[in-house]
């Protein structure tokens, strides 16, 4: 068996396998990863099933990066070529309907009877991945840009605010406030972007509760965008004002909040300027 460096020809092979094997995990299709392991082989330069196996981790740790689904039996193995990224975002732009298949199913029919959603805690210092992990995941979403990636999905943003209405909607009628359940907005469809935040409601005792949503298919620690009229309204509107992340969106959607002052829970780069004359 080899232990050469692999090919772009054979990381392409096993990452178009990868995916058959990705679309019928999301679709909840049976699939034997053995059968697909053993048909690949002939194809590959004198790889080890084991190599194979290994390969499979590497995508899933790539994908991770790239705040993508991953097959959660291939656990995400670290330490992987730079080719393989690259190789991963290449058939992600030759396939760029992936993108929006994965989560149009999150309909609000198909979450009618799990309407309320997991809300646990935000990411912290104490529970971040060992730090050789995190840098790889953070230089992979760095260079692809995931953050702005999710931003430009509108029907990934769209439905991702239309899962907090629901869920905001669902927890007040379960706290006996359906008055209230019945109040809650959806500004950014009802008046447009520019209030600071998408989704007006309220907590079981009144308060006003100003949501702005933030989406995402991949991990929870996958980067997002927040543009400085949000930011001004956080900064404003400290009392009333959160920010509700969701992440792993196409499988099963988890959240977390955070609340203003954001400096204190994520680091916030400068990724473009106004040029003004003088």
């Amino acid at each position: 068996m080899t232990n050469q460096v692999w090919t772009d020809t054979e990381n392409d092979l096993i990452i178009a396998d990868y995916f058959a094997m990705l679309a019928d995990d999301i679709a909840g299709r049976s699939y034997n990863k053995t059968a697909h392991r053993r048909r690949l082989l002939p194809l590959l330069n004198n790889r080890s099933e084991g190599a194979v196996e290994f390969k499979h981790q590497n995508i899933s740790a790539v994908l991770k990066g790239l705040g993508e689904d991953w097959i959660t039996g291939y656990k995400p193995a670290f330490n992987f070529q730079i080719r393989l990224v690259d190789a991963v975002a290449r058939w992600l732009l030759l396939n760029s309907e992936w993108s929006s298949r994965t989560f149009l199913s999150q309909t609000l029919d198909g979450m009618a009877d799990e309407a309320q959603l997991w809300v646990g805690p935000a990411p912290t210092l104490t529970n971040q991945p060992p730090p050789d992990e995190l840098e790889q995941m953070l230089h992979i979403a760095r260079k692809f840009d995931v953050a702005a990636r999710d931003q430009r999905n509108r029907a990934l943003g769209k439905a991702g605010e239309e899962r907090v209405l629901l869920h905001e909607r669902s927890v007040l009628t379960a706290t006996g406030r359906q008055d209230l359940a019945r109040k809650v907005r959806w500004v950014s469809q009802e008046d447009g972007d520019g209030a600071g935040y998408d989704i007006a409601s309220f907590t079981a005792a009144g308060k006003q509760r100003l949501i702005e949503v933030k989406t995402t298919k991949g991990w929870e620690r996958t980067p997002f965008h927040i543009s400085r009229n949000e930011l001004a309204v956080a900064e404003e509107r400290r009392t009333e004002w959160c920010l509700l992340r969701l992440w792993n969106f196409s499988r099963a959607p988890k959240a977390f909040e955070l609340r203003p002052p954001l400096d204190a829970h994520v680091s916030l780069t400068a990724t473009n300027f106004q040029a003004s004359f003088y």
